[in-house]
């Protein structure tokens, strides 16, 4: 099994002198805050632990950076990767895209059209149009003429295989339903927090997504075969590119009850803490100046009656735990402890009975097996990734298992990402605790010198996860519109750049369709100095879609991927079902796309290139 959980190292204190640049402390200082604030020689005196500088030397003008500047109107480098059959697909296709009648309705004329041409006629004429626009290929084999012409053109590729089983509502409601109930909660009346709760009327998770695969458990069998699908995607990544992704899901690798369960302990942690920072005054800081005082903590711990006092003394007193003093959220997050049994993780403290209680009053053999063998599975993808060259992505998922994801991915990382980069988590920046997130993971990064590694999407569940918010009862997880996730993405990914810039330990994936955020990126990397031949910051977008954006940066020098799906036609066209109804809203609110790719045309027309065809 791979290590599940954490201790944070401890550093001598030291003092230093502090100038202007910026800085981050790795730990929490032992000090008052008046005696962090003497002055000294004009100087604010920090006392804390290793601090890394991340001010640059000032360089003169010859010695800087050029300044990048990519021109996204420039049709002829945009699309000099596309035949011009090719360029009218996709006029057509994002046409098609536009008419209510046919997205609402296409998957019935999907089946109306494979019923009347036939199966070869049909897969003929889908490879001609959303197929062909939007899918590599059914196989590792035949998808690799597409990603080798890409590659040639700088970009390269996340392979994801996007079969999905398809589901009636009804079947996939009876699966999310017997495999998130414990047998436990068959049997007994337990309270659990309702957000961490399957409920039928959202048991489909298809419904209101964009863009993302759904998975449905079946038995461990049907993990398994998914395990080795995953694992054939990571070796076509490794056989088909350099330096290429391959991505996963968690929920197709077990079953998810373990998944709502853990996040609900890792949030319930997380809400104690928060708790006990309240008592101490302050709950106003942010997350990482949280450093509760250990003395205050103990006291407040044993009033509230949550275990014994020697009990606590020895909880706060481990090897590398408590020695600064004080405490904070990711120190906090070292208590959960590893041990034999998976299932007695799942404990979470009952202010009610001042005791530590597991969430669940008992667990089968069998559901103590499955949670071991999706930790089995994630531990045996990770090694395949590493032994075959290729990066792996988790991507998120829905609110109620992603804390749980999200932890075992930072695991991962922090076993797999100590030499380079192999492990990325995704954030979603629509959720209002995405800052928060990704802060925390990359102080801990820090803290034990792995490298971090994050995708920045805006998100894929919005719609899904605010009418479960309201209908259930619980505070909408996203935030209030487009504009506050604008911001909180352009927030992380800046935070993300300054630690590239402070350690050069940091790498992450603007996966955006959205220009603005890439000119944004860009801007910040000419301030910054960062090269991107560096290869710290990749740039992501679908398939298909924003060709404008992928090729001209990847000709420029910028490591940039498109994720790629593949697999049989019949089996991919719930993906494209979406992808339909995503470049909907998506060539509704912009021409800007089908506009380029019409001056590409006849840009070529006019100049006599009829039948042209990419040299590579």
């Amino acid at each position: 099994l791979p290590p599940i959980f954490w201790t944070d190292y401890c550093w001598p204190t030291l003092k230093i002198r502090v100038s202007s640049g910026r800085c981050r402390s790795a730990v929490a200082s032992t000090k008052t805050q008046e005696e962090k604030e003497q002055p000294m020689g004009g100087c604010a005196v920090v006392e804390t632990g290793p601090v890394e500088f991340c001010q640059k030397p000032k360089s003169d003008a010859k010695t800087r950076l050029s300044k990048i500047h990519i021109d996204f109107d420039n049709t002829e480098e945009a699309y000099k990767s596309k035949a011009n059959m090719e360029l009218l697909r996709s006029l057509l296709v994002f046409k098609l895209c536009t008419i209510d009648l046919l997205v609402d309705k296409n998957r019935e004329l999907m089946e109306l059209s494979k019923k009347l041409l036939g199966q070869w006629m049909f897969e003929k004429i889908m490879k001609m149009t959303f197929y062909g626009q939007f899918v590599a290929g059914e196989d590792h084999n035949s998808i690799k003429p597409l990603i080798q012409k890409n590659q040639a053109f700088g970009v390269g590729a996340v392979l994801d295989y996007s079969v999905e089983e398809d589901l009636t509502q009804e079947e996939a409601e009876k699966k999310e339903m017997d495999s998130c109930v414990s047998e436990a909660e068959k049997e007994d009346v337990i309270h659990r927090e309702k957000k961490y709760k399957a409920h039928r009327q959202f048991g489909d998770r298809r419904g209101g997504v964009i863009s993302a695969r759904t998975y449905f458990y079946a038995d461990e069998a049907k993990c398994d075969k998914q395990m080795e699908t995953f694992i054939n995607c990571i070796k076509a990544s490794g056989g088909a590119s350099a330096d290429g992704f391959s991505a996963i899901k968690m929920t197709a690798l077990g079953r998810p009850q373990f998944l709502l369960q853990f996040s609900e302990v890792l949030v319930k942690w997380r809400q104690f803490f928060n708790f006990l920072a309240a008592l101490q005054g302050k709950s106003e800081m942010m997350i990482l100046d949280q450093k509760l005082e250990l003395e205050q903590l103990e006291a407040s711990m044993i009033k509230l009656g949550v275990g014994a006092k020697n009990d606590i003394a020895n909880w706060f007193s481990g090897e590398k735990l408590g020695l600064s003093g004080t405490i904070d959220l990711l120190d906090w997050n070292s208590l959960i402890n590893d041990t034999t049994k998976i299932s007695s993780l799942l404990m979470v403290p009952n202010l009610e009975t001042g005791q530590l209680e597991p969430l669940l009053k008992k667990f089968t053999a069998e559901e103590e097996r499955q949670m071991k063998r999706m930790l089995q599975r994630v531990d045996v993808l990770a090694k395949y990734a590493l032994e075959n060259g290729v990066r792996l992505m988790v991507d998120a998922e829905q609110t109620y298992f992603q804390p749980a994801i999200s932890r075992l991915t930072l695991e991962m990382q922090r076993k797999f990402n100590r030499e380079k980069p192999i492990i990325f988590n995704t954030f979603q920046c629509y959720l209002k605790e995405a800052y928060d997130n990704v802060s925390l993971d990359i102080e801990l990064s820090r803290r034990e010198g792995w490298y971090f590694g994050a995708k920045l999407v805006r998100g894929a569940y919005m719609y899904q996860e605010r009418a479960r918010a309201k209908e259930i009862g619980y505070e909408d997880p996203i935030n209030p519109d487009y504009e506050a996730t604008n911001r909180m993405y352009h927030k992380c990914l800046e935070y993300v750049l300054e630690e590239i810039e402070c350690n050069g330990k940091a790498n992450v994936m603007v996966a955006s369709h959205n220009e603005d955020t890439v000119k944004f990126t860009l801007e910040k990397m000419n301030e910054m100095g960062l090269s991107p031949s560096e290869n710290k910051v990749y740039f992501g977008q679908l398939l298909g879609m924003c060709d404008q954006i992928s090729f001209p940066l990847g000709q420029a020098g910028f490591p940039v991927y498109k994720y790629v799906p593949y697999g049989p036609v019949n089996e991919v066209i719930p993906y494209l079902s979406r992808r339909a109804q995503e470049n909907r809203g998506f060539m509704k609110g912009s021409q800007r796309e089908r506009s380029l790719l019409w001056k590409e045309l006849r840009r070529r027309l006019m100049g006599g290139q009829i039948f042209y065809t990419p040299v590579y």
